[in-house]
């Protein structure tokens, strides 16, 4: 009776019983194979040997050298075998040994035998395994026999020998390059494979030539191309050459666009699927040029195939993310799709419809996805949720029915992933849509009543204590928070600590009654919970009563943390205990520290000893302050706002190497010139540099201290000083030319003659921007920090920022001119976009805090448009920024 068949889905506990390799052990097999030795050979013996050798390879048992040489001569002395079946197992196994180049030599006869064998199964398995065991040189002897392998008339010898050439293309480029003739009149075969195989090899031939490339796909589209792997594989390569002419073309029809279109009628599925996706993965791709390709996708839907149907929802999906309204003709079939037996199928056709769904359809939808969700495993979930949270961003006025459809999966069993995703959309919601923040804090609190994931908790605690406070009754969610208290392990209850904290600091009204429940965590039996019940009853004040909390006192408690935690770290770490307290004042803004950069003469080494110069400062920003305040001239300038990263004067291996660094002051600019000298038999002395400063009509030149010697390979420092108007954002360019007495050293003495030549060396531009005058700061909630800045110190204003290559480039350019801190990951564009909004943060000179809000937009083909929010704690500091940019 026939087994019947089972599905490979499907559980099967004992599966085990049914592997013929169970058990197998590697000396036991090893020993099977003296079998190879025999002198009447069995050929169904020895194929279950090798069988189970191949096994124990792929299974990644390694073979000792020893044993790897007696496996491999053993095996062949299979050759004296006749049997078909036995030699192509023969040749696996050569294969899969990899012998060295010792012991190709010993099959190597008998190999090129078999190639030039009357039996074509013999010639192309022999062909596949001389060339991945062959060296250049054996490569170089078999080469005309390839050569003609490749135009033979058996397409299974012919396809052997292009696939050979395709894998001797990474390691001997230059000899497979000399096939192209032959490959040439393979890609006109008439044989499928062959065809297919001969184009992806030529194409690897001449990917590095893009004319030539773009000449091939030119010849080929004419309707040369009849197997349809082959015309996949031409499809492609017309969308590499359309993406790389985009750049070109000013405009005017799309080409190869007729060739694609023409490509949906094809008779076979694989290439007008491969045309459709690369017709609606095209650069800029319009309404009008997607129409067909969505209508061949559109038919798929309703394909008996599971294969297409997933093929084409997956695509459309993916065209939802940028041209919904293309994708709504679809949704009748879509809709069928959410009860399909393949989950992926289904979840995708949800996700697809949520994106491109109408208002009126949204209640429906619901209903279909609630009964769809119980059947799908976590990672499906979170991107529905994903969707739904879109979908709800999209239609705020829908938030009761999506935010009840989420508070219900958030009751469900599910895995931390999961209840994460659901958990970030109630927030984003909640922060987006302000009609829905009640209902999705009360929704937060019923979760975190029953929640076992400590991480959630804490972060949702966090979220109450700056919404909750904000809302119309903020007491109903007191209960919630102190339950976290009696019931959670220690992590949670410090959160829910520092929770009640903030409803007392922001609602006078519930102090009392907060700072009762204050003291009850006094005794706590976790540490952690003591001391932020302690710090918070210290200095919220006033014993309980009913008064306001000072605004010091919460921005101190509350306030986000300005100051990177790594500069932080660094500061405490070399804060010496003495009688003055320590000042997170004095802790460095900036996001990176800067590297002082100092340039080095190759492979020589710094003198030691007593005679050694001075070393090279530290890299980092309290080095330079350290450097700075040393030196008299300098140090009553005060402690410098800014110090930018070092600008490379010179070119490399010069004779000079020279960098500055700018300290930026509120009425000095210091320019810091790091030189070193590369010629050995030279030494510098005296050496300075003359700035020209006819550019930046707003500096004037306070004094130049120069170095007073430069010894070979030992950088040293000089520095000159301008006077600018105070906190004002004053911007030129600065000539600079390297100036300095030569004296030569002798070689053998090491020491320099006492007369020495005047000389000077040009350096490149310096230039004083706009973006010197930030420092980038980091904050960690954008939207808490911008509602805490007053909105009448805000200027908003709308710019043209001309053609661009794109807007991730317009994004950049803002950035780079505003020298701001993208926050939240908002300096990225996703690909294909037409919007974004990007959020910046920044100190500008005069400690002055800075948020800056800008939506990019496109207007025309290229034409992008900005609309600039800026808001600081000085009106005049927003006006300063919105000049910056129109001026910039």
């Amino acid at each position: 009776m026939a087994q019947p068949l089972v599905k490979k889905d499907d559980d099967r506990d004992d599966e085990a019983e049914y592997s013929p390799f169970m058990g197998i052990e590697k000396g036991a097999v090893l020993q099977e194979a003296r079998v190879f030795n025999d002198p009447q050979l069995d050929p169904r013996r020895c194929s279950q040997v090798i069988t189970k050798l191949l096994y124990l390879l792929n299974q990644g048992e390694t073979f000792t050298k020893v044993e790897a040489t007696e496996v491999f001569f053993a095996v062949t002395k299979l050759f004296q075998s006749k049997d078909v079946g036995l030699r192509r197992m023969l040749y696996l196994m050569i294969k899969e040994l990899s012998p060295s180049a010792d012991e190709v030599i010993i099959v190597t006869s008998s190999l090129m035998k078999d190639m030039n064998s009357k039996t074509d199964m013999y010639r192309a398995n022999a062909i596949r395994v001389l060339c991945r065991i062959t060296d250049g040189v054996l490569l170089t002897q078999i080469e005309r026999y390839l050569k003609q392998a490749i135009v033979d008339k058996n397409p299974v010898v012919a396809s052997a020998a292009l696939v050979s050439g395709i894998h001797l293309l990474q390691t001997n480029p230059e000899v497979v390059k000399r096939w192209s003739n032959e490959v040439q009149e393979a890609v006109q075969s008439r044989a499928a494979l062959v065809q297919f195989h001969a184009l992806a090899l030529l194409h690897q031939i001449r990917q590095n030539d893009r004319l030539a490339v773009s000449k091939l796909v030119t010849s080929l589209t004419r309707g040369t191309v009849r197997s349809p792997l082959a015309q996949c594989l031409l499809i492609r390569y017309t969308s590499q050459v359309i993406r790389e002419s985009a750049s070109n073309s000013q405009g005017g029809d799309r080409p190869f666009y007729d060739f694609l279109e023409g490509c949906l009628r094809h008779k076979a599925e694989m290439v007008i699927f491969e045309a459709a996706r690369a017709i609606t993965e095209l650069s800029g791709v319009t309404s009008r040029e997607l129409t067909p390709a969505i209508t061949v996708l559109q038919l798929f839907l309703s394909s008996s195939k599971p294969v297409l149907r997933f093929a084409a929802v997956r695509t459309l999906n993916k065209v939802a993310m940028t041209h919904p309204m293309a994708v709504t003709n679809c949704n009748i079939d879509m809709e069928s799709l959410i009860s399909d037996q393949n989950r992926s199928i289904a979840t995708l056709a949800i996700t697809t419809l949520l994106k491109t769904g109408n208002e009126s359809s949204v209640d429906r939808l619901m209903k279909q996805i609630t009964n769809f969700m119980s059947d799908i495993a976590d990672e499906f979930k979170i991107v529905v949720v994903e969707a739904i949270r879109s979908l709800c961003l999209k239609f705020p006025l829908k938030y009761r029915s999506l935010m009840n459809f989420l508070s219900n999966i958030l009751r469900e069993e599910g895995g931390f992933e999961y209840k994460k995703a659901i958990v970030d959309s109630i927030v984003i919601l909640i922060r987006d849509i302000p009609d829905a923040k009640e209902n999705g804090l009360l929704h937060l609190c019923e979760f975190i009543e029953d929640c076992e994931f400590t991480y959630l908790s804490t972060q949702i605690l966090h979220f109450l204590g700056i919404e909750g406070p904000k809302t119309s009754d903020p007491s109903k969610y007191i209960r919630y928070i102190y339950n976290r208290v009696h019931l959670e392990n220690a992590t949670v209850r410090a959160a829910a600590v520092s929770t009640l904290a903030k409803f007392g600091a922001m609602v006078d009204a519930l102090k009392p009654r907060i700072f009762v429940l204050l003291r009850r965590c006094l005794f706590d039996s976790d540490d952690e919970v003591r001391d932020r019940a302690t710090l918070y009853l210290n200095t919220l004040g006033g014993d309980g009563e009913v008064v306001e909390t000072d605004k010091g006192v919460k921005e101190f408690l509350f306030g986000a943390l300005d100051i990177p935690l790594v500069n932080l770290e660094t500061s405490l770490r070399n804060y010496e205990a003495s009688e003055d307290a320590f000042d997170i004042n004095s802790v460095p803004k900036e996001v990176k520290s800067q590297p002082l950069a100092e340039k080095k003469a190759p492979g020589k080494k710094q003198p030691t000893g007593l005679g050694a110069p001075p070393a090279a400062p530290p890299t980092t920003v309290d080095a330079y302050e350290r450097l700075l305040s040393s030196i008299p001239e300098l140090a009553s300038l005060g402690k410098p706002f800014k110090s930018s990263a070092p600008t490379e004067l010179t070119e490399a291996e010069t004779e000079y190497a020279v960098n500055v660094v700018k300290h930026i002051y509120d009425r000095h600019v210091v320019f810091q010139y790091n030189c070193t000298n590369t010629i050995p038999e030279q030494l510098l002395e005296e050496v300075g540099v003359v700035v020209d400063s006819s550019d930046a009509e707003e500096f004037g030149f306070v004094l130049s201290k120069p170095l007073r010697s430069l010894p070979y390979d030992s950088p040293g420092q000089t520095f000159v000083v301008f006077e600018k108007p105070e906190g004002v954002p004053a911007v030129g360019k600065f000539s600079n030319t390297l100036k300095f007495i030569v004296k030569e050293v002798d070689p053998n003495t090491g020491e320099a003659d006492e007369d020495g030549v005047d000389d000077e060396y040009q350096l490149e531009e310096l230039e004083v921007v706009s973006a010197d005058y930030m420092q980038k700061v980091g904050i960690s909630n954008f939207r808490n920090a911008w509602e805490s800045l007053d909105a009448d110190l805000e200027r908003v204003d709308e710019y043209g920022l001309g053609p661009r290559e794109s807007l991730a480039e317009a994004v950049n350019a803002v950035i780079s001119l505003l020298g701001m801190q993208p926050c939240e990951g908002t300096e990225a564009v996703p690909s294909n976009s037409r919007s974004h909004t990007c959020l910046l943060s920044g100190v500008f000179i005069g400690n002055t805090r800075v948020l800056a809000r800008l939506q990019f937009g496109l207007t025309g083909p290229k034409e992008v448009a900005m609309k600039l929010a800026v808001r600081s704690d000085d009106i005049a500091v927003s006006d300063a920024i919105h000049e910056i940019v129109a001026s910039g």
